[in-house]
């Protein structure tokens, strides 16, 4: 096997993060979409009201722009790490089996905290939102101590799904440095 292609067979967790960041992105995408298409014609009341109004509906808000964030951006750059170790220092985590485990966390638990964290972020803020608009605009009429109660339930289970990212991004870094404390077995000149 030639050098090139044998150095395209090492970048095997670069390419499970870009496929994640892939995966991720696309959900965004469709999100944006249904968003977009409900505000014309299936959500009352729209999401754009729910935003503009603030209160419950910076929820929303600041679930979107985390999922971008975190679970489309931050999910590409831990693949740069990953193509640095694996690409530019030349280390591979198959020669470690505990490296291995940790990166395997740290790919499903940063997706799965993301998405879940996220996800009920953006539900809740959109519930809570909605709930506070006036009743002529498909709302409930709702005042912030009220509309508290439809946020409280989420509050624990977002922390969770939050911990659990934050956990998988530790284990990405406990990997990192084990497979970075390895001795290279390649002779590298610069």
């Amino acid at each position: 096997m030639s050098k090139e292609g044998n150095q395209e067979l090492n970048l095997v967790w670069t390419r499970r993060f870009i496929t994640a960041a892939i995966v991720q992105g696309a959900i965004v995408v469709g999100l944006t979409v249904f968003i977009i298409l409900g505000e014309i014609s299936i959500l009352k009341p729209g999401i754009s009201r729910v935003i503009a109004s603030g209160g419950a509906g910076t929820w929303f808000t600041l679930g979107y722009i985390m999922y971008l964030v975190v679970g489309v951006i931050g999910v590409a750059v831990s693949a740069l790490f990953y193509l640095y170790i694996e690409r530019v220092i030349k280390k591979q985590y198959k020669d470690h089996s505990g490296a291995r485990i940790v990166a395997w966390i740290h790919l499903i638990l940063m997706n799965v905290g993301t998405t879940f964290a996220m996800g009920m972020l953006m539900l809740a803020g959109y519930a809570g939102g909605a709930a506070m608009l006036p009743t002529s605009v498909g709302g409930l009429g709702l005042d912030a101590g009220q509309a508290h109660e439809i946020l409280s339930p989420f509050v624990e289970p977002i922390a969770i799904a939050i911990l659990v990212l934050i956990f998988g991004v530790i284990c990405g870094g406990i990997g990192f440095l084990i497979v970075n404390r390895k001795k290279n077995n390649l002779h590298t000149h610069y």
